[in-house]
């Protein structure tokens, strides 16, 4: 039995692993909030691996809030960075390997072929910049570690793309959708499943891995198959980037190669028009 410690407990991704933690019955799983555990304080990361043998540590504690992030510069440092560096300390002082969730916001975007895990990281704002920071830390810290690349990542938990077009959709006769960003909308339980295999198969093929569902998409393309699943009438209008203002901004090309994951797992990725029906069917 391999025991597994979960940071960020109420969060969306770490909420879809405790969904589908039953189809794992070799991995006992320990999920703490950040009230339970604090991944910025150094002495209580160190403390609550040091009372459990953890064998795996999945940081699904993240600071997401892209826009907010260019005032809230701190606090996203503090967590994205600072919590990275202080798991991963701990993780090598007790033995534990490490999980860590990163993003296609490490790249700048303004690619037109699938971001590897090689290609060159260049992040446009401050969300990115921590993620990125994170990860480097991660790196230099500590060899047993696994780093997940994932997109646009929704789900039936949370707060995400599906639950705001639903949302609005319902509220709403007319929408406006950018159509000039790319990438692939990632069911966030097929991103738990993939977590969950890399830790039961117990591979040792450390360092970072992209995962996101197949197929590339615009926004408007997202939202459009949303409304088309879940029967909604609302009038969908195509707009471009400048016309919807955000603090941050957003890479235009966010496309992730996902051939190392599947060849290390021998993975099937599903399509994401595939799981998100299945999505919506659990909403």
């Amino acid at each position: 039995m391999l025991k597994v410690l979960v940071t960020g407990k109420d969060g969306q991704l770490a909420q879809c692993i405790k969904s589908v933690a039953h189809q794992y019955p070799n991995l006992e799983f320990d999920f703490k909030a950040s009230s339970e555990l604090d991944i910025t304080n150094k002495v209580k990361v160190e403390s609550a691996l040091s009372v459990q043998q953890y064998d795996y540590c999945i940081n699904c504690a993240a600071y997401t809030n892209v826009d907010n992030a260019e005032t809230e510069t701190e606090l996203a440092y503090k967590i994205n960075v600072i919590g990275a560096k202080n798991l991963a300390e701990a993780c090598l002082k007790y033995q534990v390997t490490l999980v860590h969730i990163s993003t296609d916001f490490v790249f700048d975007g303004k690619g037109s072929t699938p971001y590897t895990e090689n290609s060159n990281t260049k992040p446009i704002g401050v969300y990115g910049e921590t993620k990125l920071k994170g990860e480097i830390e991660i790196s230099k810290t500590l060899e047993n570690h696994f780093i997940l690349r994932t997109s646009w990542l929704y789900s039936e938990f949370g707060n995400n793309f599906l639950k705001t077009m639903l949302r609005l959709g319902s509220t709403r006769d007319e929408l406006g959708v950018v159509g000039d960003q790319i990438g692939s909308p990632t069911y966030a339980v097929d991103l738990a499943n993939v977590i969950l295999r890399l830790i039961a198969s117990t591979n040792t093929s450390y360092g970072i891995y992209h995962y996101s569902n197949k197929g590339v998409i615009s926004w408007y393309g997202f939202a459009k198959e949303i409304f088309r699943i879940s029967e909604s009438n609302v009038k969908l209008n195509k707009i471009e980037t400048k016309d919807y203002p955000t603090k941050a901004e957003r890479p235009k090309y966010s496309v992730l190669e996902t051939s190392k994951i599947t060849k290390t797992l021998g993975l099937e990725i599903p399509n994401w028009k595939e799981s998100l029906v299945i999505a919506i069917s659990k909403l």
